[in-house]
């Protein structure tokens, strides 16, 4: 398992935990077709992450 923040920040979408942050309290991030405001959102294998309309699969990601 992986905390949806430290995600953001393995992707390159974020360059810092701050970023990371904005983006998920803005709501600028869904969690499997869901908004999602908590950064410490533990994400499994078959989670779906959406940030600006890309959509990166967790298990992809972290295999």
């Amino acid at each position: 398992m992986i905390k949806l923040d430290q995600f953001l920040k393995l992707l390159g979408i974020a360059g810092t935990g701050g970023q990371a942050k904005l983006m998920i309290i803005n709501g600028d991030v869904k969690v499997n077709g869901t908004v999602e405001t908590r950064r410490g959102r533990k994400l499994v294998s078959s989670d779906q992450v959406t940030v600006a309309g890309q959509i990166f699969k967790v298990e992809e990601v972290i295999e």
